[in-house]
Order: structure tokens, then sequence, then C-alpha cells
């Protein structure tokens, strides 16, 4: 085969490539709201399906099983989640408009995207029990821990002042402020929202030294 010849072949396998990834994405799109409001348990292919445009054959093509389509669907989400955070972090030119910046992001999106960040923790209580999730919850995890250390280190900096925690107990703590608001926001706490901003303000400027504290190794 010439060199030209295997160039175009190449290119017809990349453009094939790309059609089925955006083919899948598409379809996680679709099926989304299905998953985030009746959760894992609750939800087969077939249900998603029904609740589409797209047939139940059509799914089984694009995706494994429900696990494969799942995780595709959260790990998307999670990508466009930690985008978003750094978009704050980067038009931030002061602490101030970062700590209330990243808040403010927060609590927008605990109260305006809660059945799929509700969909989050339900895959992530599910990797306890089977396997097939860990490899993908882990990897959400940690992207999700870098996210929230970015905004850590980048408030460090422009306050002149080292942060006395290390990434992963900036990402616990976080994480279970986040959860307990989502829970309080789906229980029908209308507070719920203006709590959690409230309290992530408050929480961030407490992970960085005062006079005396020792710095945190980093992560």
């Amino acid at each position: 085969m010439t060199q030209v010849a295997e160039s175009s072949v190449d290119r017809i396998s990349r453009r094939q490539v790309d059609k089925f990834a955006d083919r899948r994405a598409q379809l996680a799109e679709s099926a989304l709201l299905t998953l985030s409001e009746l959760g894992y348990a609750r939800t087969s292919l077939r249900e998603i399906a029904q609740n589409s445009e797209f047939s139940h054959g059509v799914l089984h093509y694009y995706f494994r099983d429900k696990v494969d389509l799942i995780t595709h669907c959260v790990r998307e989400y999670k990508a466009r989640c930690v985008t978003r955070y750094d978009q704050i972090a980067a038009s931030a030119t002061t602490a101030d408009e970062l700590r209330l910046g990243f808040a403010a992001g927060l609590a927008q999106t605990m109260s305006e995207d809660a059945h799929l960040h509700r969909l989050w923790y339900d895959l992530r209580g599910q990797s306890m029990f089977e396997a097939s999730f860990r490899e993908d919850v882990a990897a959400i995890d940690a992207s999700l821990e870098r996210m929230i250390w970015r905004i850590v280190s980048q408030y460090s900096e422009l306050v002149g002042s080292p942060a006395v925690v290390t990434a992963p107990t900036a990402y616990a703590i976080f994480d279970g402020l986040f959860q307990h608001g989502l829970i309080r926001h789906l229980f029908g706490h209308p507070e719920a929202r203006d709590e959690l901003r409230m309290t992530v303000e408050q929480m961030l400027p407490t992970m960085l030294a005062r006079s005396g504290d020792k710095p945190a190794g980093n992560a």
C-alpha cells in the first residue's frame, strides 16, 4: 500500500472513530435525564430507549451495557463541571473574586443540576459493591480532587498565605459540604443553596495558614 493510500485509510479510520464517539456522546446526553430521574438501580437500557428517540438496539450497539452508558454519562458531565470551575479560577483576579465565584458556582450547580449530582453520588455508592464501576469512579474522583486543589492553590497564591490542608483533605471537606447541601435541597429545604454558598465562602479562608500555622505538605 502506498503512503498516500495509507494516509487516506488513516483519515477514514479517524473519521469513523470520531463519528462513533460523537454518537456515543449524543446518546449519553439523551440518556442523562432518564438516569438522573430514576437512578442506577431502577434504570435499564430499555427504559432509557423508551424515553428517548433511540431504539434499544441502537443503545446496545454503542454501549456494552448499562454500566458502560452510566459511567460515560457521569464522566462527561463531571468533565464539564471541572471546566466550569477552571473558568472561574481563570477569570478571578483577586482572592475575594475567586472565593465568591467558587462558592456561587458550587451553590448554583447544586440546585440547578441536582438530579445529575444525585446520579454521581448514586454511582459512587454503587462502586463500593460493584467492581465494574470502580475504575471510572476513581478517575472522576481524582479529577474533582485536582480541580478543588487548583482552586485552593490559586486562592493561596492570591492571598499570599500557604495552605494548611492537603489536596485529599480539601476535596473531602468541599465534597462533604456539597453532598450535605444537595441532600437538604432534594429534601425540600429552600435555604440549602444559600447555606452552601455562605459555608463555602467561610470555609476557603480556613484552609490557609494563620500566624504560627505550619503549611501542609503537597499532596
